[in-house]
């Protein structure tokens, strides 16, 4: 086989416009290449024995390889090695007609962008030939480094490791009929979090098997060996038998060298073609049989064992990452090009396989193109509490609600890693049942519940916003302390949503037991510091956190959340009973607004504090008292959604593909924060306040969480923290002067 520059002629297809090398011709086109594997009118092809479907099989593995070498080359920057260790296998999944496909592995980027553009999906996005794609590949509103929701036919984002498993699972419950298979590496699966999660997820819901791992053992991790290298395939075989592995597929390239490949990891694109379609045989009849044991029940794994950088300029870690060095003219890129190069005929065949294969392109194809049809919830049946009323636990109240959601939408999920009935919502373990193999009515236990809970907050995170970037309906609930295990993966679906083409519905989570009601269990329990994650994400334009001033106040937050697309909606509230403040028109305002003022008292000078939580309100009022017997007034506002107290330009909302522009006015914030002075007051980080704080020319000051204690009550960790009536009175009276 012979590489050449091409020459201008009609034989070249125009999506191969940007391709710099061809081949005359590659052994076994002429006998194998003749038509399309994959029929007209089918998707996917007829017999894996066929040597036609094997050998095109394997063209398609090698023109994945070249695109994703050349397009990293072309701004010398990417990765590579990954993707191309597992070329076969993706490219049988392509051929068998599975593309509902996503990955634990963001370095496969390129290789899932180069399938995207194979099968046409790219074109979405105006990218109709391979010029386009190198010119838009890691640039701005292009194919961006790692995958997001913003590229048409990928499912999912994928970025930190221990992720991609959640999404896979998430699609296999939504659509028990398809096939959900995911990449992961040898590095990943390092992560303690992929088979933990999918062990429980199977003990959950042991006839969802229609997920499958896909595992890439390459030998090595970004950097260096990966730490299963030195697994024999007998124990990497046991390895996932011992973690409830039914079947158990492995194709290792090393039993069809026949180079003599030192190692116990090889590179198949150096062998005979006879030994190459033999492998490619392997692989696909290998993935096909695993597609049919997780489809029809077992749980299942693929493993293909190949070199990393099987094919591309470089081999074992060094193939993972370009370099400035590793552009398109550097000889070592030019002369693997020229290795993989197709001819022309040939990349017209393997674009109409992948065309065809599903049915179609992937952006037109896969489920995540489309909006879940979802039941109508109806009206909620909000109960509105008086105001000066009872005291009531908000956390309770907005339980009840969540019980009806789940009881008129049964693919609703709520999950929890510390327990509901800790955090005051055990009504939603008593109305929708924690899902477990045991019935046992005491612990609200049934096989067919809708509360998940493994002891894992990115297992709970990671189950319940796949869910809802896959278009369902989800509530993830946990201890404001522990959440920040789940963060990451929370906020790689609300980037993505923020990108996506359709309409989700809110990634909504609830945070309960907040630092101040954890004074017995000491600093372990109180990390409020989690609230500074989510004070930076504001600024992203579709994250709202939101902080319900009472019982009535988290219906209405509720009520709303619901209704939200695309957003990230966070809903702070405690467990503990607290005063009724406010009336459902009120919270719906200040949702509106960002805030509401709940108390105005008179006085020669006028202080304002702007209080977000519950909890803290109480020295607040505490203070205004003290301060109206000194004959100063004040306003006690409390600070319900604080993303629409930001100024407009604060914000990168009208990047967001469902853009909410929804910001307090100067004359309105004037009228709610003006006075003589202000201060801020939170139970936890100080950022929360930075819109109030930003707008005000008053003069101000801010009282805020500083550190966790082991106290006997809230009031005694506010008092350590300066969260004290006397100390917000006496520094309300330095202010004014």
């Amino acid at each position: 086989m012979t590489a050449t520059t091409p020459k201008a002629t009609s034989a070249i297809p125009s999506f191969c416009e940007g391709i710099q090398y061809f081949s005359d011709t590659v052994p076994g086109f002429e006998t194998y290449g003749k038509a399309p594997a994959i029929a007209q009118g089918s998707g996917a092809i007829a017999d894996i024995a066929d040597p036609a479907a094997v050998f095109q099989t394997l063209l398609a593995a090698d023109a994945l390889r070249y695109l994703t070498l050349q397009v990293t080359a072309s701004k010398a920057s990417g990765h590579p090695g990954g993707f191309a260790s597992q070329a076969e296998a993706y490219s049988a999944l392509v051929m068998l007609g599975h593309k509902n496909t996503v990955t634990e592995v963001g370095h496969h980027a390129p290789g899932f962008y180069s399938a995207m553009f194979l099968d046409r999906s790219l074109e979405d996005m105006g990218i109709v030939n391979v010029q386009q794609m190198r010119d838009r590949f890691r640039e701005m509103h292009g194919l961006l480094g790692h995958l997001s929701g913003y590229i048409p036919g990928l499912l999912a984002p994928a970025g930190p490791l221990g992720q991609g498993q959640h999404f896979a699972m998430a699609g296999a419950l939504l659509h028990p009929d398809k096939l959900f298979a995911f990449t992961m590496g040898d590095g990943g699966m390092g992560e303690p979090y992929p088979m933990s999660s999918m062990a429980h997820f199977h003990t959950a819901y042991p006839k969802a098997t229609n997920f499958l791992p896909v595992l890439v053992w390459n030998g090595y991790s970004q950097e260096h060996h990966s730490m299963v290298s030195t697994k024999t395939n007998a124990e990497m075989l046991a390895y996932w038998q011992g973690n409830g592995f039914e079947e158990v597929i492995l194709v290792d390239a090393k039993e069809f060298d026949d180079k003599n490949q030192p190692g116990d990891y090889v590179d198949s694109t150096a062998f005979s073609i006879e030994q190459r379609m033999a492998f490619t045989q392997a692989v696909l009849a290998g993935v096909d049989k695993a597609a049919k044991s997780a489809l029809g029940g077992k749980l299942t794994v693929f493993i293909i064992k190949q070199l990393k950088g099987a094919g591309v300029h470089a081999r074992g870690a060094k193939s993972h990452n370009l370099y400035p060095k590793d552009s398109l003219d550097a000889p070592h890129i030019v002369s693997a090009l020229k290795e993989r190069a197709l001819p022309a005929a040939a990349w017209e065949l393997v674009r109409t396989n992948c065309e065809r294969a599903g049915g179609g392109p992937a952006s037109k194809t896969v489920v995540t193109e489309f909006e879940l049809p979802l039941p109508d919830l109806g009206q909620l049946p909000l109960e509105e509490f008086a105001v000066g009323g009872e005291a009531k636990v908000s956390t309770t109240a907005m339980g009840r609600l969540v019980g009806k959601v789940g009881e008129r939408d049964r693919t609703f999920i709520v999950t929890n890693a510390d327990g509901n009935e800790a955090s005051g919502i055990a009504n939603i373990n008593q109305a929708l049942k924690i899902i477990h193999p045991t019935t046992d009515d005491l612990y609200n236990q049934a096989p067919n519940g809708q509360v998940y809970e493994p002891l894992s907050e990115d297992a709970c995170a990671g189950l319940a916003v796949g869910l809802s970037l896959f278009g369902a309906r989800t509530l993830w609930c946990s201890y404001e302390s522990f959440a920040i295990n789940g963060l990451p993966i929370w906020q790689t679906v609300t980037q993505a949503m923020a990108e996506l083409r359709r309409q989700t519905p809110a990634a909504i989570t609830l945070y309960t037991a907040g630092a101040l009601e954890q004074g017995r269990n000491g600093w372990t329990h109180q990390r409020p510091e989690v609230e500074a994650y989510f004070a930076a994400m504001m600024r992203n334009g579709n994250v709202f956190p939101v902080f319900p001033t009472d019982a009535n106040s988290i219906q209405a937050c509720y009520e709303w959340a619901l209704t939200a697309k695309n957003k990230g909606i966070v809903i702070t509230a405690s467990k503990s009973p607290l005063p009724i403040r406010t009336t459902f028109a009120q919270t719906r305002q200040a949702l509106q607004d960002g805030a509401v003022v709940l108390q105005e008292t008179a006085g020669d000078k006028k202080v304002v504090f702007a209080v977000v939580g519950d909890m803290t309100l109480i020295p607040v009022y505490e203070a205004a008292a003290s301060l109206a017997k000194s004959g100063i007034g004040s306003r006690i506002v409390s600070v319900v959604n604080p993303r629409r107290l930001y100024r407009p330009t604060d914000v990168a909302w009208d990047t967001c593909s469902q853009p909410d522009g929804g910001f307090l006015s100067d004359e309105k914030f004037a009228e709610m924060f003006g006075g003589d002075a202000l201060i801020g007051v939170t139970g936890g980080a100080s950022g929360m306040l930075e819109p109030v704080m930003l707008r005000s020319n008053c003069r101000r000051d801010t009282f805020a969480w500083k550190r966790g204690e082991t106290t006997a009550s809230a009031g005694e960790l506010m008092a350590f923290n300066g969260l004290t009536p006397e100390a917000l009175a006496k520094r309300a009276i330095e202010l004014v002067g």
